[in-house]
C-alpha cells in the first residue's frame, strides 16, 4: 500500500527523496532531516549508507523494531547505484514504511535507477530538487537566497561581484556569504565584497573591465587601484579590457537573434551574450576603435614600453569608460 503524499514541509515524513547532483544541496537535505529528527528525539540513531553498505536484506534489519523504540534516520547515498535485489527491498519498504524511521534517498536523477525514483514518487515521498548549478544566473540566484536565508541584505552588485570572484563552487559561495554576514554589519555592498575577495587576480581584472565598458569611470579606477595594490599583474588588466571591448564590437556587428544562436556564431556562452547586450548601450563603432587603440597603448606600456605601468592602465580605463558613453554624449 503506497504512503500518502508527504508535505514538502514535513521533514520527518517517512521518505525524503533528494534528486540531483549538487553535493551541497544534497547534504543540506540530509542535515535538515537529521536536525528535525534530533529536535524530536536527541537520541536519534543516524545511519549514513553507501550502496556497497546496503546489501540485500540489510534494510529489513535496519528497520526492524527496536526494544528501545528509538527514532532513526537512514540515509542512502547514490541510490541509483543500488543492486537490483536491494532496490527490490527498498521498493517493498516504500509500500509499508516504519513509524519513527525517516528514510532519505539521494538519487542523481537520470535513467539509471529510474525504477526506484518512480517508486519513491508513487509512494508519496517528499521530494527535494538538488540540481547542479551550471549557469552564472543560477549561482547568482543561489547567492541572493543565501543572504535572504541568513536575514541579511546585499546589493545586486555585491551578489554579482561575489559570484565573479568565487566562481562556480556552491560550497565556497555559501561559505563566503556566511563569512560576510558574520563579519560585516548593515547592507553588504560591492565595496565590502571587494575588500574580502578582490585578491583573486583573474576575477579582479574582469571586474575592472566590466565597470570600464559600462562607463563607470570612478568605480573602474577604484577597482584598478585596489587590484594593483593587492598584486594583480597589469597585463591581466589590459587583457580583460581588450576582451570586454572586443565582445562589444563582435555583438554590435552581429546579426540579431536568440542568445543561443549568437553564442554559436560568436563563440561566447549565452549568459555572456546577455551581459554584453546590457554593456553595449552607449557604444559606437568609433568608440570601440578608440578604446582598442587606448588598450593597445597601455598594453605596450605595461610590457616595458613605458615608465609608469599604473598610469598607463589608468589612462586606458578612462579612455574605455569615455568610449562607452559616446552615443549617450
Amino acid at each position: 500500500m503506497a504512503t500518502r503524499k508527504t508535505s514538502p514541509d514535513d521533514l520527518l515524513g517517512p521518505v525524503t527523496l533528494a534528486v540531483g547532483q549538487e553535493d551541497l544541496l544534497l547534504d543540506r537535505v540530509v542535515q535538515s532531516v537529521v536536525a528535525a529528527a534530533r529536535a524530536a528525539d536527541a537520541d536519534t540513531d543516524v545511519r549514513d549508507l553507501t550502496p556497497d553498505q546496503l546489501q540485500p536484506g540489510s534494510l529489513a534489519e535496519l528497520t526492524s523494531p527496536s526494544l528501545f523504540a528509538e527514532r532513526k534516520v537512514l540515509v542512502v547515498r547514490n541510490a541509483q547505484d543500488l543492486s537490483a535485489d536491494t532496490i527490490k527491498d527498498v521498493k517493498a519498504y516504500l509500500d509499508d514504511p516504519v513509524e519513527d524511521i525517516s528514510l532519505v534517498l539521494l538519487h542523481a536523477g537520470g535513467a539509471k535507477g529510474k525504477g526506484l525514483l518512480d517508486a519513491a514518487r508513487k509512494a508519496g515521498a517528499r521530494e527535494v530538487a538538488c540540481p547542479k548549478t551550471t549557469k552564472p544566473a543560477e549561482r547568482l540566484t543561489f547567492v541572493r537566497q543565501e543572504f535572504r536565508t541568513l536575514g541579511r541584505s546585499a546589493t545586486p552588485e555585491a551578489c554579482q561581484a561575489l559570484v565573479d570572484s568565487i566562481g562556480s563552487d556552491l560550497r565556497e559561495l555559501a561559505s563566503a556569504v556566511a563569512q560576510l554576514t558574520s563579519d560585516v554589519d548593515g547592507t553588504i555592498d560591492e565595496a565590502v565584497v571587494g575588500r574580502y575577495y578582490t585578491g583573486r587576480a583573474e576575477a579582479s581584472s574582469f571586474n575592472i573591465a566590466d565597470r570600464a565598458v559600462e562607463g563607470r569611470t570612478a568605480e573602474a579606477l577604484e577597482a584598478l587601484r585596489w587590484s594593483l595594490s593587492t598584486g594583480v599583474a597589469p597585463v591581466l588588466v589590459t587583457s580583460a579590457l581588450a576582451q570586454g571591448v572586443r565582445a562589444i564590437g563582435k555583438l554590435s556587428s552581429a546579426r540579431g537573434g536568440r542568445p543561443a544562436d549568437l553564442a554559436r556564431e560568436l563563440g561566447m556562452p549565452p549568459w555572456k551574450i546577455d551581459r554584453v547586450r546590457q554593456q553595449m548601450r552607449g557604444w559606437t563603432p568609433d568608440g570601440v576603435s578608440l578604446a582598442l587603440r587606448a588598450i593597445a597603448e597601455a598594453d605596450a606600456g605595461v610590457k616595458g614600453g613605458g615608465d609608469d605601468p599604473e598610469y598607463a592602465l589608468e589612462k586606458a580605463v578612462v579612455a574605455v569608460a569615455r568610449a562607452a558613453r559616446m552615443r549617450r554624449g
